[in-house]
């Protein structure tokens, strides 16, 4: 697989993984390796500047809470920002995917 689309992706799908729950870092490499099967799979290298860069950008904010077993976690929310650029995102992936099974010849998906 190209990675160069998975890297333009990675923002969409990071926000796609807090929308519904607040996690932290390596609960969301887990996660996005579990729901794409292996295919995604990201390094604490990688996804923390991502996180990073989303903060600033003012997509996801940042809190710490201490877990059961003592341990203090940095866990990521999405903003409203956040919520509207994953929208957006989202429908331009959808687009660019319609478009796209129609030059292969593939099915056309109902979204």
């Amino acid at each position: 697989m190209d990675r160069t689309l998975v890297t333009r992706s990675t923002g969409m799908l990071l926000l796609k993984l807090i929308e519904n729950e607040d996690m932290y870092g390596y609960q969301m490499i887990e996660e996005l390796a579990r729901r794409s099967d292996e295919t995604f799979t990201l390094k604490a290298g990688t996804l923390y500047p991502m996180l990073h860069d989303l903060e600033k950008r003012g997509l996801i904010t940042a809190y710490e809470k201490t877990a059961d077993t003592g341990r203090v976690r940095k866990y990521y929310s999405i903003t409203k920002a956040g919520r509207a650029e994953l929208s957006a995102k989202t429908e331009e992936w959808r687009e660019f995917s319609r478009a796209l099974d129609k030059v292969l010849g593939g099915v056309s998906y109902a979204f």
